[in-house]
């Protein structure tokens, strides 16, 4: 069973005014040095548990690039350290390590023999590796004919030839098509199912929520959160859209659950609740009842434009649907101070049975990267239940008309 444990990890690169000032520290040691340090990781503290997934999440720049190389031993931290313990495979960046002019076959043994693979071992699993790369004759072509799919489906099944102790996985399964994709996720929750620690990086929110046990979140290179999944997803959210006059809030719900709310608060949800065709406020609801959402907002400022968005996430916080005002053509405009709107969204509730939350969305386009006045995560949580359907599998309810003829 692998573990890893990351304890005050640091990584610093100097930083130096003037080429110049670099040639004084080089030629004359003893003066006092001419660099400054210019900190990528700082005082990062963690520990993955064996059988442990845990997603690595941050906007470009956070350090989750350098975090995977200081644990994989690719590059030196400059304070703290790391113990990993198991056998590693790491999928870090793309074809790192492949030498463009050598087969695909040639690069797999090299690769192999870096992962500690003897040749008699490599010998049995290439067959394996082939089958899963699916690259065809391209097996026996110099890499730099091969596209950044191939690449990625040659390392990873390379990578995965046996089910390592601990897997770490950066942004490189983002590359290739879905199919590839769908096939390498499976192959990554089998190793889950029979013992692998995974550490996996990825801006795949459902990906992160799907696997992962905890997720831990960086921000300009220090670890601002560490909880469940949505918990950090959601707070990911809020902190794309962050700007002047911007806040981010999460309070626990009785039910121990962590609502975030964000946004400027120009405009605020005031209520938000169902109701039954009766006009009745509810919480359980049948599977396929018409129903009312119902979302009270007011506004606070005077505002251009005014767009409400919502959707709806099962229990794992995977949204299933999600639709908005500016899509449906129906965008509200010179909103002034005191107002208060009502929105009224009518549906079907065709769900499967379960527990599932509403997402809102107050902005002023289809996306809160422009303006966010608020968005609000676990806005209205319910329950659906199967009174007088038949039994079915599923988050969704179809209903589909079987006709069956024998022949």
């Amino acid at each position: 069973m692998g573990k890893i444990q990351v304890s005050g990890l640091g990584k610093a690169y100097k930083s130096y005014p003037n080429r110049w000032a670099r040639l004084k520290e080089w030629v004359l040691p003893s003066v006092r040095p001419q660099h400054k340090l210019h900190w990528v990781l700082k005082d990062i503290q963690f520990t993955v548990f064996p059988g442990e997934a845990v997603g690595i999440i941050g906007i470009n720049g956070a350090g989750k690039s350098t975090l995977l190389k200081l644990i994989t031993g690719t590059t030196q931290p400059t304070a703290g350290c790391v113990n990993v313990e198991g056998k590693v495979a790491a999928l870090l960046e793309l074809g790192m390590g492949f030498h463009p002019d050598f087969t695909g076959r040639q690069n797999a043994i090299m690769s192999a023999q870096l992962l500690g693979y003897r040749l008699e071992e490599i010998t049995a699993l290439m067959p394996e590796v082939e089958a899963f790369a699916e690259i065809g004759s391209y097996i026996d072509q110099p890499v730099r004919t091969y596209s950044s799919g191939m690449q990625m489906r040659l390392a990873f099944s390379v990578a995965t030839a046996t089910r390592p102790d601990v897997l770490i996985v950066d942004e490189a399964l983002s590359v290739g098509d879905a199919y590839f994709q769908h096939k390498s996720f499976d192959r990554i929750r089998r190793f889950r199912e029979e013992g692998t620690t995974l550490l996996l990086v990825s801006h795949d929110k459902q990906a992160i929520q799907s696997i992962c046990d905890r997720a831990i979140l960086l921000n300009k290179g220090t670890l601002e959160m560490e909880a469940g999944p949505e918990e950090v997803m959601d707070y990911y959210n809020a902190l794309l859209a962050e700007r002047a006059n911007y806040k981010i809030e999460q309070t626990k719900s009785e039910s121990g659950q962590t609502k975030t709310v964000s946004g400027t608060g120009e405009a605020t949800v005031v209520d938000i609740f169902l109701s039954n065709e009766a006009g009745e406020r509810i919480e359980v609801v049948n599977v396929g009842e018409r129903v009312t959402l119902h979302v009270d907002v007011q506004v606070n400022k005077n505002i251009p434009r005014l767009v409400l968005g919502y959707g709806i996430k099962d229990r794992l916080g995977q949204v299933i649907y999600g639709t908005n005002t500016f899509l449906k053509d129906q965008v509200l405009t010179d909103l002034t101070q005191g107002e208060c709107v009502c929105f009224e969204c009518v549906f079907d509730a065709n769900l499967g049975f379960g527990n599932y939350s509403v997402q809102t969305a107050l902005v002023s386009t289809d996306s809160h990267l422009v303006d966010n006045y608020e968005w609000r995560d676990l806005a209205l949580v319910f329950n659906v239940v199967n009174i007088n359907k038949t039994h079915f599998a599923g988050c969704n309810w179809m209903d589909p008309k079987i006709e069956i003829t024998r022949r």
